[in-house]
C-alpha cells in the first residue's frame, strides 16, 4: 500500500466528517483483496445528507487530482458507492448499513481507527 491511497483516505474521511457523516469506519483490505487498499464506510440520516457527503468527497478528492471512476446509487441515496481506485467509499442510510453489514463481510480486513489518518 502506498502513501497515495493513505492520503486519499485521509481526505475522504475529512470530507465525510465535514458533512456530519456518522460512524465512519475504515477497513484496510490491501492484504485480502486486489480491488482496493481501503474501504471507507459512513452513514447518513437522509438522502440529502448522503448526497451532500458524496458531493463533498468528490469535490475534495477531485481538487487534489483524484478522480472518481464510478458512482453508483447517488439518485436513491440509500447506499452510494464511490470508486476512487485504491479507495472505495460507501455511504449508507441506517437501514441499508445494517442490512448489508460490510464490516462483517470484510472482517478479514483490518479495521483502522480514523484517528490514524489525522
Amino acid at each position: 500500500m502506498d502513501q497515495n491511497s493513505r492520503n486519499m483516505a485521509k481526505m475522504a474521511i475529512g470530507a465525510l466528517e465535514d458533512k456530519k457523516g456518522e460512524d465512519i469506519r475504515v477497513i484496510d483490505i490491501s492484504e485480502v483483496s486486489v480491488i482496493a487498499d481501503y474501504f471507507i464506510i459512513a452513514g447518513g440520516d437522509n438522502p440529502s445528507q448522503i448526497q451532500a457527503m458524496c458531493d463533498n468527497v468528490e469535490e475534495v478528492l477531485g481538487k487534489a487530482g483524484y478522480l472518481c471512476r464510478q458512482v453508483e446509487g447517488y439518485n436513491t441515496a440509500n447506499w452510494v458507492l464511490m470508486d476512487f481506485g485504491d479507495v472505495i467509499v460507501h455511504i449508507f442510510d441506517r437501514e441499508n448499513r445494517l442490512l448489508f453489514d460490510l464490516e462483517r463481510i470484510w472482517r478479514d480486513g483490518k479495521l483502522v481507527p480514523t484517528e490514524e489518518f489525522r
